[in-house]
């Protein structure tokens, strides 16, 4: 093993080399390209995890389909406020995108989104009055102008062949349907944003590459500690900022940094699994991301879908997820990942979540324990008339789902995206997953108005104005506004609108 060379000087550290990292790299060098910027990846290339085309559902999470994110209120009426949230944070997504395009860093929206229908799909009476009320609520709000709502079989069967083909016509069904939906390849994404930093100043990225340690400097800043995984070669690296990044390994990292914002966090990790069809006959007659509704008691992590995916030009049909039990972080990590990841400080969060959570332990179980046939029948709710050779299976993405200490509870699971700093907002990590890379825009938003609040306040808002021009601005409010935002984004990324 050859020496440290001296430690090189950076000002700012991001591990990983996902969608995260790489959105808050072109932010970064937009806002103050003089910036010394090093990405570190364990993988050869970027997204080779989470953000990977096959290792996510591609949805352009805008909360138009995802029935859990309007909880019905114990009154009977149903909440659209969580959805708003995430509908409007999606805006941020494209317009970002949308001025990367206008500008030339990204040549051709083509490569990575492409307009597909979002759809909710349900059965039985009384799903079929709550899709109802659902649509009522949120067809009134401007976020949601032009969703469709039907219970008529040959209606939903214009939307969505594939689902009401072979199905009983006596069965109650309903569904809502809005064409502005997009698939997104994150993957390509993630290459694109890759290819303009490359071309940046004062920019590196370092790939097969690990961190291994992070020590806080007497002076401020920080030593992060780097192992390259084929030559053994070790060096270091002095920063002022580090952003962790690094999807399941975030904990891990987070931990090494010793900060006490770390200490009551666990993660507990979920494999993902789908069924995947590329038989053309099959895939061209479905062209929507079809989202059920998961059963009573279950997590959100186990609604059903049917989704076009468009990848490298191909169109594939994907359906689940299912979940599979790993003790690993990512899916090339390593099995020690849980329980190396195990502190004096989580033990007892992590147990109340097991002790509070059995629906989850449940469901987990059952689906570790699932046949083919068990699969395929869940599929046939959606697609009754499917062939089983026409599909195989495929193994997706690890998601960590964070867990964090509650006075109230001791633990709590928490299903969203949480973003952890130390006070002096010198080390911050990504946690969690849903809605993640659809948001990544408004995450990385989030995190300037918070850990680079001065820059920002005194240098950076009207840069920032030009490439989110609704930045200070409530989408969920101003109606006028977000149909404008709407169209010209829809026409740059050649989206539909609603």
């Amino acid at each position: 093993m050859t020496d440290k060379a001296p430690a090189a000087e950076v000002d700012v550290v991001l591990v990983g080399a996902g969608i995260m990292s790489t959105t808050l790299a072109v932010f970064l060098k937009e806002l103050q390209p003089h910036l010394r910027l090093e990405i570190i990846e364990r993988m050869p290339g970027e997204a080779q995890e989470s953000s990977n085309a096959w290792n996510n559902a591609g949805t352009g999470h805008a909360a138009n389909c995802e029935l859990n994110y309007t909880p019905m209120r114990p009154d009977g009426s149903v909440d659209i406020a969580k959805a708003l949230e995430v509908n409007v944070e999606f805006d941020l997504s494209r317009q970002f995108w949308s001025y990367l395009i206008r500008k030339g860093a990204i040549a051709s929206p083509d490569n990575f989104i492409h307009p597909v229908p979002h759809m909710s799909f349900v059965i039985g009476a009384d799903r079929q009055a709550f899709l109802k009320k659902r649509h009522a609520a949120m067809s009134a709000h401007h976020c949601y102008h032009g969703m469709d709502y039907s219970e008529d079989h040959a209606r939903i069967a214009e939307w969505a062949p594939l689902v009401m083909e072979g199905r009983d016509p006596k069965q109650a069904v309903a569904a809502t349907r809005i064409v502005s939906g997009a698939d997104v390849n994150y993957g390509a994404l993630t290459s694109n944003l890759m290819g303009y930093l490359k071309r940046q100043d004062r920019f590196a990225v370092h790939f097969s590459q690990a961190v291994t340690h992070l020590h806080r400097r007497p002076g401020g800043g920080w030593r992060i500690d780097v192992k390259d995984e084929i030559s053994g070669a070790k060096r270091s690296i002095d920063t002022r900022y580090v952003f962790l990044g690094a999807g399941g390994a975030a904990l891990t990292l987070l931990q090494k940094s010793g900060i006490p914002e770390a200490k009551g966090f666990a993660g507990f990790p979920v494999s993902g699994i789908w069924l995947r069809c590329g038989k053309t006959e099959v895939v061209e007659r479905h062209t929507a991301k079809v989202y059920g509704m998961a059963a009573s008691g279950s997590p959100p992590m186990s609604v059903p879908h049917l989704d076009t995916r468009i990848v490298d030009g191909k169109r594939s049909l994907l359906f689940g997820p299912y979940a599979g039990f790993s003790t690993k972080f990512l899916k090339h990590g390593s099995l020690l990942d849980l329980p190396l990841s195990l502190r004096p400080d989580n033990i007892l969060p992590l147990l109340a979540v097991a002790r509070d959570n059995f629906p989850l332990t449940e469901y987990l179980v059952g689906q570790v324990l699932q046949s083919s046939a068990h699969r395929f029948k869940a599929l046939r709710e959606f697609y009754p008339t499917v062939k089983e050779s026409d599909w195989e299976l495929d193994v997706a993405g690890q998601r960590v789902q964070i867990i964090k200490a509650d006075r109230k509870h001791t633990g709590v699971l928490e299903f969203g995206t949480e973003i952890v700093a130390s006070a002096d907002s010198s080390v911050v990590a990504l946690l969690g997953a849903s809605p993640g890379a659809s948001t990544a825009v408004w995450i990385m938003v989030h995190m300037l108005e918070n850990c680079f609040h001065e820059q920002l306040v005194g240098h950076w808002v009207p840069q920032l104005k030009e490439m989110i021009p609704s930045y200070g601005h409530d989408l969920k409010t101003d109606a006028a506004l977000t149909e404008r935002i709407r169209k010209e984004t829809a026409e740059v990324l050649g989206l539909h609108t609603a």
